[in-house]
C-alpha cells in the first residue's frame, strides 16, 4: 500500500485590496458572519444615544417657565380743557401704531430686556443679575401683543421674577414720561418768561399812552365817533323841523296879514282888561259921533264934543297900547281890532308856531356847537386812537400767545403718552403648573428617534453591496 503524504499548506489570507473593497462593497446578503460586528455596532451606537439622555434626566435641575402677556390699546387719547378768561387747550396724543416708522412692541421689547429693568429687578429679588437671567421676550404678528418668559427653580420663584420685570419695566416707563413732560416743560419756561414780558411792555405802553393823550381805550373813541354821526343825523333832522316851522308860520302870517309879534302884543293887548274897557269906550264913542253927525252938521257943539270925545278915547286907548307892548305908533296900526272867537285861536297859534321856531332855531345851534366840539374832540384823539388800537392789538396777541403757552404746559403733562404709548397688563405672571426644563417627554422622543435612525443606518450598511450594484448596473450607465 501506498501512502502519498500532502505537504501542510496555511489557509490563504485575502489580499489587502479585497479588504478595502470588502469594507466599502460589504458582504452578501446572507453573509451571517457580519451580524456580530453589526449588533456590537448598534449596542455602542444605542449606549451613546442613550447614557448622556438618560444622566441629563436625571441629573438636570428642575426649572419652571412663568409666561406674562402685556397689551398696548390701539387707540388715541384726547383730552381738552376750557379755561375761564384764558381759552381752550386741547391735547391729543396719536395711536401707538399710527407712524409706521416707529414701532412700539419692539421698542417696549427693547425695553424688556434693558440691562438697567432686569438689574431693578434682580435688585427687589436680592439675587444676582446672573442667576435671574435675561427674560424671553416674543411679539405676536399681527397684533399688538408681548410676551415674556422668565424662568426659576420652583413656579414661585419664576412667578417672583416674572413679577419684578413687570414692576421694574412699569417704573421705567414712569420714569421715563417723567422725564419727558419735566424736559418739554423745562423747554416752555422760556417762552413763557417771554410772553409776559412782552404782555408787560405792552401794558405799560398803553398805559403811557393814556397818560399823555388822556383817551382810556379805543372803544372811548368810537363812542365819540358814534356820537358825532348821531349828531348829523340830529342836526339835519332838526333843520328838516325847522324849516317846516319856519314855512308853516310864514304861511299863517301872510293869511293873517300880520307877524307873530304883532300877534302876540295884539294878544297880550286883548289880555288887559283896561286896554279892553277903552276899546269899549272907543266904540261907545264912535257910534255917538256917527248919530251926531247924522243929526247936525260937522260945526255943531255935539258933533264937536262927539268927536272931541271919540279922539280922547282913542288917544287913551293908543297910549295904553303903547305902554303896555312898547310898540310905536305906526306899529299899532297893524294891530287886529277883531281878536275874538276862531281868529283869536289863529293868532295863538301863531304865536305857538313861532316859539317853536325859536325853540327849534336855539336847538340847532347847540347841535352846532355840539358838532364842533366833538369835531374838535375827535381830531385831536383820532392819532392817539390808531396808536391804541395797534398796542391793544399787540397786547391781545400777546396776552393770547402767553395764555396759550401757559394752557399747553399744563395740558402736556396730561399727554404723558405721547412718546411712550399706553401698555397693560393682559396676563399677570402664569403660576407654572409643571417644569418646562428638562422635558423628558421631548428627550425619550429625540433618543427614540435617534435609535431609529442608528437602525436604518446599520440596515443600509447591511444592505449597501445589492444597492451598489444596482446603482452601477443602472441601464444607460456606461461599463
Amino acid at each position: 500500500m501506498i501512502t502519498l503524504t500532502l505537504p501542510f499548506r496555511p489557509k490563504a489570507r485575502p489580499a489587502k485590496g479585497g479588504v478595502v473593497r470588502r469594507v466599502v462593497m460589504g458582504g452578501k446578503l446572507s453573509d451571517l458572519k457580519r451580524l456580530p460586528r453589526y449588533v456590537a455596532t448598534g449596542v455602542l451606537g444605542a449606549t451613546l444615544i442613550w447614557a448622556p439622555l438618560l444622566g441629563y434626566l436625571k441629573t438636570a435641575p428642575l426649572s419652571y417657565r412663568s409666561t406674562t402677556s402685556l397689551i398696548m390699546p390701539g387707540s388715541g387719547a384726547s383730552a381738552s380743557m376750557n379755561v375761564n378768561g384764558i381759552g381752550q387747550a386741547t391735547s391729543y396724543a396719536n395711536s401707538a401704531f399710527a407712524s409706521n416708522a416707529v414701532s412700539p412692541t419692539e421698542t417696549y421689547k427693547r425695553l424688556l430686556g434693558a440691562d438697567r429693568i432686569v438689574d431693578a429687578a434682580a435688585a427687589s429679588l436680592n439675587i444676582e443679575r446672573a442667576e435671574l437671567g435675561q427674560p424671553r421676550v416674543r411679539l405676536v404678528d399681527q397684533t399688538s401683543l408681548i410676551h415674556f418668559e422668565t424662568t426659576g427653580r420652583t413656579p414661585q420663584d419664576a412667578q417672583a421674577r416674572g413679577d419684578a420685570i413687570l414692576a421694574a419695566f412699569f417704573t421705567e416707563l414712569d420714569a421715563l414720561r417723567a422725564d419727558e413732560v419735566d424736559t418739554r416743560q423745562d423747554s416752555g419756561l422760556q417762552a413763557i418768561s417771554d410772553y409776559r414780558a412782552s404782555v408787560a411792555d405792552t401794558r405799560t405802553r398803553i398805559e403811557a399812552l393814556k397818560n399823555a393823550t388822556g383817551l382810556l381805550s379805543v372803544d372811548q373813541y368810537d363812542v365819540l365817533l358814534d356820537r358825532h354821526l348821531a349828531l348829523d343825523e340830529e342836526i339835519l333832522k332838526q333843520r328838516a323841523h325847522l324849516k317846516d316851522r319856519a314855512a308853516a308860520t310864514a304861511a299863517l302870517e301872510a293869511q293873517l296879514g300880520l307877524d307873530a309879534a304883532i300877534a302876540a302884543a295884539t294878544l297880550k293887548l286883548f289880555a288887559n282888561s283896561a286896554y279892553v274897557a277903552l276899546l269899549d269906550e272907543t266904540a261907545r264913542t264912535e257910534v255917538a259921533l256917527t248919530e251926531a253927525s247924522a243929526r247936525y252938521g260937522n260945526r255943531h257943539p255935539k258933533v264937536q264934543a262927539a268927536q272931541a270925545a271919540r279922539d280922547q278915547a282913542v288917544s287913551a286907548a293908543v297910549s295904553l297900547a303903547q305902554s303896555i307892548t312898547g310898540l310905536g305908533p305906526e306899529a299899532l296900526n297893524d294891530f287886529d281890532l277883531a281878536p275874538d272867537g276862531a281868529r283869536a285861536n289863529l293868532l295863538a297859534e301863531l304865536v305857538r308856531m313861532q316859539v317853536e321856531v325859536s325853540g327849534a332855531t336855539e336847538q340847532l345851534a347847540a347841535l352846532e356847537a355840539q358838532k364842533s366840539d366833538g369835531q374838535e374832540a375827535l381830531n385831536r384823539f383820532a392819532p392817539a386812537a390808531a396808536k391804541m388800537q395797534d398796542l391793544e392789538r399787540d397786547f391781545s396777541v400777546a396776552e393770547a400767545l402767553f395764555a396759550s403757552a401757559i394752557a399747553r404746559a399744563q395740558s402736556s403733562k396730561s399727554d404723558v403718552y405721547a412718546s411712550y404709548p399706553l401698555v397693560q397688563v393682559l396676563e399677570n405672571p402664569s403660576l407654572p403648573a409643571k417644569p418646562s426644563s428638562p422635558n423628558r417627554k421631548l428627550a425619550i422622543m429625540a433618543g427614540v428617534a435617534a435609535t431609529l435612525m442608528l437602525l436604518m443606518s446599520l440596515a443600509m450598511g447591511w444592505i449597501r453591496i445589492a444597492l451598489i450594484s444596482r446603482l452601477m448596473n443602472k441601464p444607460g450607465r456606461p461599463s
